[in-house]
């Protein structure tokens, strides 16, 4: 699984090996980041809503 092929060659040239982004980390936290930020906003506020204790990030501020 994690055994590296041989180096490939077209022409002569070798080919550059797949490698992670920065587009890639960009949509990686657009598409996981976000989504845990606002869910655990939505938990926060729930909290503070039902409870009457801000328990957020917003509350050191």
């Amino acid at each position: 699984m994690f055994k590296r092929h041989p180096v490939q060659t077209v022409m002569g040239y070798r080919i550059p090996e797949p490698r992670l982004t920065g587009m890639a980390v960009l949509w990686a936290l657009v598409y996981l980041g976000l989504p845990l930020l606002l869910v655990g906003t939505l938990i926060d506020g729930l909290i503070q809503l039902t409870t009457g204790v801000c328990t957020g990030l917003w509350c050191f501020f």
